[in-house]
């Protein structure tokens, strides 16, 4: 900087541009460091969902019949199916005991029905909750993706703003001398004018 630079607010225009382009990028680390927390915060919910979507294609059958059938017989395994199973044989047989029908054919016929349906009933709720959390984790992901766009715009926003500045103060720094060297050649001139 110079005495020149003073005098023709080419020091003053430097400093308003840098004060600008400060501002511009504080307010993109700013939304970069907002967009990085809600990131964070999603996370947990995409990958459940990524996980949740998996557990669906197994049982669909969409990643073969072999991730099929480890699936359901998870699912079968489990202590909630193992728990509904004991409950509904034992209550099939008190109530066959309680009418005298305990050899007979119908309770046979009940048994042999129940476990297939309770287990089809087992794997449809599995695949609704599933499902739950499935779609949780494309909200998250469509929300975050959202984010990232409108932080890309007001981004792209602050750095125009950025490039505004540096043009402005490249013409600044261009017309100011020209103008002062105007003013002081007018200046002469009315100088002169004034003695003549």
């Amino acid at each position: 900087m110079s005495f020149w630079d003073d005098i023709t607010g080419v020091t003053a225009a430097n400093t308003a541009a840098a004060a600008s382009n400060e501002a511009a990028q504080q307010a993109i680390d700013f939304q970069q460091g907002m967009f990085d927390q809600n990131q964070a915060n999603m996370n947990p919910y995409m990958q459940a969902g990524e996980r949740a979507l998996g557990g669906q294609e197994a049982l669909s059958g969409a990643l073969g019949p072999e991730a099929q059938a480890a699936a359901i017989a998870g699912i079968q395994a489990g202590p909630g199916f193992q728990s509904s199973l004991a409950q509904g044989e034992r209550g099939i047989l008190q109530n066959a005991s309680a009418t005298g029908g305990v050899r007979g054919g119908n309770t046979q016929g009940a048994m042999a029905q129940f476990s297939p349906q309770l287990l089809s009933q087992a794997v449809n709720q599995q695949y609704g909750m599933l499902g739950g959390l499935a779609g949780a984790g494309q909200n998250a992901a469509a929300g975050l993706g959202q984010m990232g766009a409108n932080l890309g715009a007001n981004v792209g926003n602050s750095l125009n703003q950025i490039g505004q500045t540096n043009a402005a103060n490249a013409m600044a720094q261009y017309s100011m001398p020209r103008n002062m060297l105007g003013d002081i050649a007018g200046f002469g001139l009315n100088l002169a004018g004034m003695f003549i």
